[in-house]
């Protein structure tokens, strides 16, 4: 970063400023407390003086003698509430006799504490009658104290007793604190008007000479659009108006490059298909964005510069290894693969270099999933009709063929006439339903949409399917949600779904089952849920349940008259009512369906 003038500018004019405000800031402070600290002794000075002046015990040459009165005087005198004056006498053991301390009043007698919280060489000091300050420091709370000893001379200049005091420093370190920080916040407010001014300083000499080179680098990256502001007519000014007549004539050089280019990158990019082109080697060199997502691509995979990391296109798709780049005819081709249950169409055909020579091949992924899907349906569900019919008509056309052929009596006769005629039924079944079915596929299905209790409906439903509940014995319960609102629904198309759920319940429970119908209500939406504990649908057959024709136990089902299109109508007249079918299931245990319709809240 310092090899930029600019930075190199801004870093001599911070570290002057920053020299200079830390010399002052240390100067400054360092006068101040030193002042500080003097105004604080001389304060206790004439506090003291004042005391030795005004007090008639003090000038007594024998302090024992007068204690009490001293203690009283002390006690009288009104102190700064940060000062505390000690009266020492004796000079052989050095005594307190009195103090202003709250403590010392407490505990009287017990002066060593007090003492060892003296100076002891101030007080040496004083009975050599000098006068001293010290600054202490509390270890046990680390608070500093400035300790003044004051000796007091009898009339013929002998020290006789010694006037101690001490005054806490907080206020001045605080104040101290206060100033550093001050101090500290306008070097840092100065060093970054500094940095500003000389970031102005150095831009107003180097941003020319720096915007030239930046747009050259971009020039050099392909970017031909810029252009350089001549602001002086120098050498730098010269530069510049010669930049700019270059950037024109390359950009009027290019522009239709770019236009072309940009065409077809749109192109690229956006057309529906995948789009690989690899070279010879079979690295993969350009695809667009279907194509990474197809074959699980990253930009890094394909713009790598090194050529060990360049991805090489699959070889299980397209076998790279018969294509002979010599031989026209293996050049081209297609084939249909799967890719993550995706079925696409690949097509492949070869490019040219800049040198007319074969540079590789561009391969395209159409996507025919849903073509394919659409083309089995269409297999699946023809090969299920044809089977779901030819069953009653081979029956049908056995049993008139033997009616036809043989002399049948008459109880036989009518026996194979039912026969004949059940299976015509099952034949109309299929087809009513075939054509329910289209109606609902094209949307030709006309709803009678009226508001409906959904109680009353659920109880028309198990009224008509009374006499199957009794035939098989089985027991049901009702629990509907008090307080639940209509439903605006066509009543014949509902009333089928719910009966075709709890007919299927019926159907595959076994005797003497339960089977439990509830209708709740949630948010705005009424939940109508059919359980039972039948046989159950086993896992890999809850996917295509609501498929048409799929059953999961086919030779039962047609045993039990199903035509294997009930759900699949159920789920068409739900989806058309903006609702939802969803069906639970374990094997062995039984099945809920739940059917889900919404409604408008008054």
């Amino acid at each position: 970063m310092f090899t930029n003038i600019r930075w190199k500018f801004i870093l001599v004019y911070f570290l002057l400023v920053f020299i200079a405000m830390v010399i002052v800031g240390v100067f400054i402070i360092e006068k101040f407390e030193d002042q500080q600290i003097t105004n604080i002794t001389n304060t206790m000075e004439q506090h003291i003086e004042t005391i030795i002046g005004t007090s008639s015990y003090i000038s007594k040459d024998d302090w024992s003698e007068v204690r009490e009165e001293i203690q009283d005087t002390v006690n009288e005198w009104r102190l700064d509430g940060k000062e505390t004056l000690y009266v020492i006498y004796d000079e052989d053991i050095p005594t307190i006799i009195a103090s202003s301390s709250k403590n010392y009043e407490r505990d009287i007698g017990q002066n060593a504490l007090h003492y060892k919280k003296l100076d002891s060489s101030l007080i040496f000091e004083a009975y050599n009658g000098e006068k001293n300050a010290n600054i202490k420091e509390d270890k046990n709370d680390g608070l500093m104290t400035q300790h003044l000893a004051y000796p007091v001379l009898d009339k013929v200049g002998q020290v006789k007793g010694i006037l101690y005091m001490t005054a806490t420093l907080n206020d001045v370190y605080d104040t101290l604190n206060e100033t550093k920080k001050i101090l500290t916040n306008a070097t840092i407010l100065a060093l970054l008007i500094t940095v500003f001014l000389g970031f102005l300083i150095a831009s107003s000499i180097t941003e020319p000479i720096r915007d030239v080179t930046k747009k050259a680098e971009k020039m050099a990256k392909g970017d031909f659009d810029q252009f350089v502001e001549v602001k002086s007519d120098d050498e730098i000014g010269q530069l510049a108006s010669m930049f700019n007549y270059l950037t024109l004539k390359l950009k009027d050089t290019i522009q239709e490059m770019d236009l072309e280019k940009s065409k077809l990158d749109t192109i690229f990019n956006y057309m529906a298909d995948g789009v690989i082109a690899i070279d010879i080697k079979g690295h993969i060199i350009h695809a667009n964005p279907i194509a990474m997502d197809i074959l699980d691509l990253t930009r890094e995979d394909i713009i790598t510069p090194n050529i060990i990391e360049k991805k090489n296109f699959p070889e299980e798709y397209i076998n790279l290894t018969k294509i002979d780049y010599e031989k026209s005819d293996t050049l081209e081709g297609d084939t249909i693969i799967e890719i993550n249950s995706e079925v696409y169409k690949v097509k492949y055909a070869p490019f040219k270099n800049e040198k007319n020579n074969i540079g590789g091949l561009i391969i395209v992924f159409q996507d025919i999933t849903d073509e394919h899907k659409l083309d089995n349906m269409r297999k699946e569900f023809v090969a299920n009709v044809s089977h779901e019919l030819k069953t009653p008509i081979t029956t049908i056309k056995s049993y008139a063929e033997t009616l036809m052929e043989s002399d049948v009596d008459e109880k036989l006769t009518h026996k194979f006439l039912s026969v004949i005629d059940n299976e015509c039924d099952r034949m109309a079944r299929i087809v009513r339903d075939l054509l329910q079915l289209s109606n609902l596929d094209y949307n030709k299905t006309k709803w009678q949409k009226t508001e409906v209790s959904v109680e009353r409906l659920i109880k028309d439903v198990l009224l008509k399917l009374d006499f199957a509940f009794k035939e098989k014995g089985q027991k049901y319960s009702i629990n509907i949600e008090e307080n639940l609102p209509n439903i605006v629904v066509d009543k014949d198309g509902i009333e089928q779904v719910i009966l075709n759920i709890v007919s299927n319940a019926i159907k595959y429970t076994q005797n003497q089952g339960e089977i439990n119908i509830k209708s709740i209500r949630d948010e705005y939406k009424v939940i109508i849920k059919v359980k039972d504990n039948g046989s159950g649908i086993p896992e890999e057959d809850q996917q295509r349940i609501f498929e048409r024709f799929y059953r999961v136990d086919k030779g039962r089902s047609r045993e039990l008259g199903g035509t294997g299109l009930g759900l699949s109508i159920a789920k068409q007249i739900i989806e058309a009512h903006n609702g939802e079918i969803v069906l639970k299931s374990k094997f062995g245990e039984g099945t809920e369906v739940s059917i889900i319709l919404p409604y408008t809240r008054v």
